[in-house]
This record gives C-alpha cells, sequence and structure tokens, in this order.
C-alpha cells in the first residue's frame, strides 16, 4: 500500500514537522508514505493541484463537512475502497487550504471524510492524519496500539 499526503502550504511549525516524521518512520515498516506540500494560491487552484497530483489514485478529501467514522471505520474503508479497485494501492489524501475544497474536488474524490467535526489547521490535521493511518496499520497487524 502506498499513501501519499498532499497539503496546501509547507509545515512550518516544528511540531508537525516532527510529528508526521514520528509517524511516517513507524509506518514505513508496512508500507510507504510520502508528503507533497502544495503552494497556497486561490482555492479552486489549489483544488486543480490538488486533483492534478492525485490523477490515478483512490482520492480521500479530508473535509470538516465529510463523513465522521471512527478509526474501526477507517480501517474498514479503506480495506473496502481498496478491494473495490484492485490493482489500485495508492491513496491520496487531499488536505485543503485555508478555505477548504472546492465542490469539484469533492464530488471528485472517492470519499469525503472528516477527521473532525471541529476545523483543524492544516499542519495538524496532517499529523493527526499520519497517526490515524499508523492506527490503521497497527489495527491490521493485530498490535495493541488501538484500544477501542
Amino acid at each position: 500500500m502506498e499513501w501519499h499526503l498532499f497539503t496546501i502550504g509547507k509545515p512550518s511549525l516544528s511540531y508537525a514537522r516532527d510529528g508526521y516524521e514520528t509517524y511516517a518512520k513507524r509506518i514505513q515498516r508496512w508500507a510507504r508514505i510520502h508528503h507533497q506540500p502544495l503552494r497556497k494560491s486561490q482555492q479552486i487552484e489549489e483544488s486543480n493541484q490538488l486533483l492534478s497530483k492525485s490523477t490515478g489514485m483512490l482520492r480521500i478529501a479530508l473535509d470538516e463537512r465529510g463523513e465522521s467514522l471512527t478509526t474501526r471505520q477507517w480501517s474498514e474503508r479503506i480495506r473496502d475502497l481498496h478491494d473495490r479497485n484492485v490493482g489500485s494501492r495508492r491513496f491520496a489524501f487531499l488536505v485543503g487550504g485555508a478555505d477548504g475544497h472546492t465542490e469539484e474536488l469533492c464530488q471528485s474524490a472517492d470519499a469525503v471524510w472528516s477527521l473532525s467535526s471541529l476545523t483543524l489547521q492544516h499542519e495538524l490535521a496532517l499529523v493527526v492524519l499520519a497517526e490515524q493511518i499508523y492506527r490503521v496499520h497497527s489495527l491490521w497487524e493485530g498490535m495493541p496500539y488501538h484500544r477501542d
């Protein structure tokens, strides 16, 4: 499995860089993970960049208005998306800028999920996302990291 995390803007806060790197290292024992920050711009241009960079991947847009799932549901949905799209092992998580995603991007995504009903700053969203991907892998591997 290969994870691509596309965000608008680079993490400038040290906690975000460190947090992402911590979970990325842990994930690498099971899968490839890549973070690609994209240029800040107008909302429509940001959405176009996210769509362009994620062409050919299973797209999951992260948006506060998206479907709210538990970690176990994330695990099941990712497995289901993977199984329904045989041959595509590349997932793209799309994290928008300050104005979020356009409706076109949300409609083009394979899923629109929420990390929280709160609006999360994009650097914090990157860390939360990486941790959740690690948590999903730990569930699949039967590790005791996740507790219900």
